[in-house]
């Protein structure tokens, strides 16, 4: 019983970390896009941390087992899908707003476990689901005419990213956390590249500004601890535990928003942020 608690509480400091870092990380992300096309931030951020992961994985060996490799690939294309989605997003409107509507993926979650695993859903989480995207639909403001394609980038990614934490579950006791890390920047690389190579919508420059740099390089670090720790805390602890720890990095990232010059949620956000949090909780209670 003592272990049990003992790995609980690692698992919740570890969602805590990974909320801070992981907000800390998008207000740089808001940063770099005043410079750069955020996919372009993608594929450096990915870049920088890959090369990390590979170094931790020179000083310390693993084993590989290539039975699931095709479910490393699949999280490696939904969180990468998920990134870009995101890191467009925080471009494009409010730090906080763009964070609550990425913490949709536990409704997802739960559609997806309904469809695709036929887990019951109950009437309680029923009414936790239509809580949620009630939630969401105040943060779209529809009925102001101010819903925008922005907004529904910012719902994909949680959708890409509830599909992510699907399979870290799925492939958490067969492959090392910083192999899964590894899976996910790789292919979180080459979404980029892609997009640059075969689309007019992503432009990629050479930079020669030291700050910029230096901005990118300590992003990689925050984010790949923030993955890290996120991947430690899912394998550590239940997923309804981390589901709610994991609201935390919400007023982070408001507070960083603030800071970077983002106006206070108005009425309709903040009620939309709360319906969101409420909704995710019992969702993930259940």
């Amino acid at each position: 019983m003592s272990e049990k608690l003992k790995s609980i509480d690692r698992g919740v400091l570890f969602m805590l970390l990974s909320s801070l870092f992981g907000a800390l990380n998008g207000a740089i992300a808001k940063i770099l896009s005043d410079s750069m096309d955020p996919v372009e931030v993608v594929f450096y951020r990915n870049l920088l941390g890959g090369l990390i992961v590979l170094y931790s994985l020179q000083k310390i060996k693993v084993s590989f087992n290539p039975s699931k490799i095709h479910l490393l690939f699949l999280r490696g294309l939904f969180g990468g899908t998920a990134m870009v989605l995101f890191f467009y997003t925080i471009s494009t409107i409010p730090l906080g707003e763009a964070v609550v509507l990425n913490k949709t993926s536990p409704f997802f979650v739960t559609i997806l476990a309904y469809y695709l695993m036929k887990e019951k859903v109950n009437l309680p989480t029923f009414f936790a689901l239509i809580i949620g995207f009630v939630g969401v639909i105040f943060i779209m403001k529809p009925f102001g005419i101010e819903i925008s394609i922005d907004h529904i980038f910012g719902v994909l990614s949680g959708f890409f990213s509830a599909a992510a934490y699907a399979t870290i579950k799925k492939i958490k006791d067969i492959y090392d956390a910083r192999v899964i890390m590894l899976s996910f920047m790789g292919v979180g690389m080459l979404i980029p590249l892609g997009l640059f190579l075969f689309t007019p919508y992503v432009q990629f420059q050479i930079h020669t500004d030291p700050f910029i740099w230096s901005l990118i390089g300590f992003m990689a670090i925050i984010s790949t601890g923030s993955q890290w720790f996120l991947t430690k805390a899912y394998s550590l602890s239940k997923a309804s535990i981390i589901g709610v720890v994991s609201y935390t990095n919400i007023p982070f990232a408001l507070g960083f928003g603030v800071m970077l010059g983002d106006k206070f949620p108005d009425i309709y956000t903040f009620v939309g942020i709360v319906l969101i949090v409420v909704g995710g909780i019992l969702v993930s209670k259940k």
